[in-house]
């Protein structure tokens, strides 16, 4: 079918779900504006009118690849943060989320964290890439609040358990786990982890 005249109702989520895919099917390199079009079934120009060129297309990815991740894990601990016996359900929750999210696009995951890094990356971009961990140490802070786990530095403790996860969820992507299933290897670690922040 020949390019439509632009008139899409949300071409901008639709070009940014189109990329997504791209990137885990083919990767960075081959993301094309022009082929993302073709396939939206709009002209080759209407992108411009959402991204000025592919790295704006990057970036606006990676930014909405962190608010999807910070609505996924916020919708995994939504259990009841004053009730003792649920601060680790939610922690595990959190857990298993953030491995799933990862496992099911990690070049979009990596492209993220890679653009949060980055020298120049966009103040828009560092703000949503931060909403994950807040929720992190959130998760930490209520457990602490309620004698779940001892004290220590919430920010830490929430950096420990995210590296730990991105850890397996990045040996899993590479299929490294030695034939271990990711869900049993991420339950284990969490009960070690957990066990760690018991009071003495």
């Amino acid at each position: 079918m020949p390019p439509q005249p632009y008139h899409h109702g949300d071409l901008r989520r639709t070009l940014l779900e189109a990329a997504a895919s791209s990137i885990e099917n083919d990767g960075v390199d081959a993301l094309s504006l022009r082929q993302l079009a073709r396939e939206a079934g709009v002209s080759h120009a209407a992108p411009s009118r959402h991204f000025r060129d592919k790295q704006a297309l990057l970036d606006a990815l990676a930014e909405d690849g962190f608010h999807r991740l910070a609505a996924a894990l916020e919708e995994a601990t939504r259990n009841d943060e004053t009730n003792p016996t649920a601060a680790r359900s939610r922690f595990d929750d959190l857990a298993r989320a953030y491995v799933a999210f990862a496992l099911a696009q990690p070049t979009l995951l990596s492209l993220m964290f890679g653009m949060k890094h980055a020298p120049d990356a966009r103040a828009e971009l560092l703000a949503a890439g931060q909403a994950s961990m807040e929720l992190t140490i959130r998760v930490v802070v209520a457990a602490q609040e309620v004698g779940a786990i001892g004290p220590g530095d919430p920010h830490r403790i929430a950096l420990a358990a995210f590296s730990a996860f991105h850890g397996i969820a990045s040996l899993a992507s590479g299929g490294l786990l030695d034939g271990v299933p990711v869900d049993v290897l991420v339950d284990t670690a969490g009960d070690i982890f957990w066990r760690g922040l018991q009071r003495g």
